[in-house]
């Protein structure tokens, strides 16, 4: 039997939980290098006021996904309000792979969400506005747009993570409308190359950027992970990798957020 104290006790209870909770906004932010705006979702701790000032980690979607992926999904809002972090969700496009396509002067989604996004987020919210302070992570698609877009601005961002992902789409000619934007890979293989994760941690020095990816051992993107794991092995390059059992699923990325979330609270609290 429930009774009025009982039920007071849960209202009370209730009331806690959802007051102090990480809030969710969605707003458009217009990119002039494409002439167009993406909407984007931003999660705000539940501390987040305008006498503080927050990391941020930016949080790419796969193919296919967009802005609302994350929206709400419990791990990822407890680890924004557990680590006091502000994440931002901005739309990467149905198939856009987050870099400049050399094939269409219109698609520019390395300089949207590297440049553009950042640069809105950093004026318009109570952001610590410095590499020290700033990550990027994505899953599938997003896990190579995340180490793709660190690596090659690796003095803006300071920490990177991927999530299954495609970090060398090379193996994969045929797939997610990659050659709409860097052409058929028979035709222009040394362009696909160069838009790889795998090409540009060659020009990685250790310590440079703190970098963390993991893939699941049922997942069709395991063997490049691995490659590239072992690639780092052997320049020397500091990083932390992880597998564990799990294939190309939400089920896996609702587990591993939380990991890629601490390994970005531990870098920007480690002074």
């Amino acid at each position: 039997m429930i009774t009025k104290a009982t039920s007071l006790f849960i209202a009370i209870l209730f009331f806690y939980v959802n007051s102090f909770a990480a809030t969710t906004d969605t707003i458009s932010i217009y990119s002039n290098a494409m002439h167009k705006s993406y909407k984007c979702s931003i999660f705000f701790p539940d501390d987040y006021s305008a006498q503080k000032s927050f990391p941020v980690v930016y949080l790419l979607n796969g193919y296919s996904g967009g802005y609302r992926d994350w929206i709400n999904n419990k791990n990822l809002i407890n680890c924004v309000d557990a680590y006091h972090i502000i994440v931002v969700c901005p739309d990467g496009g149905f198939s856009s792979w987050y870099f400049d396509s050399p094939k269409d002067s219109i698609w520019k989604f390395e300089t949207y969400i590297a440049k553009e996004v950042p640069a809105y987020i950093d004026q318009h919210y109570h952001t610590i506005p410095d590499r020290e302070h700033r990550g990027i992570v994505g899953l599938s698609m997003g896990g190579h747009g995340a180490m793709y877009l660190a690596i090659k601005h690796k003095d803006f961002f300071g920490t990177c993570a991927s999530m299954s992902g495609g970090v060398d789409f090379t193996p994969f000619p045929d797939n997610w409308e990659i050659a709409k934007h860097l052409g058929k890979y028979e035709d222009n293989k040394e362009l696909w190359e160069q838009n790889t994760v795998n090409y540009w941690s060659g020009f990685l020095k250790d310590k440079e950027l703190a970098i963390s990816f993991e893939c699941g051992t049922d997942d069709f993107f395991i063997n490049v992970n691995r490659a590239l794991h072992q690639k780092l092995l052997s320049l020397k390059i500091t990083h932390d990798y992880a597998e564990r059992p799990g294939g190309h699923t939400w089920e896996y990325w609702t587990n591993a957020i939380q990991y890629e979330m601490l390994f970005f609270h531990n870098y920007f609290s480690r002074k």
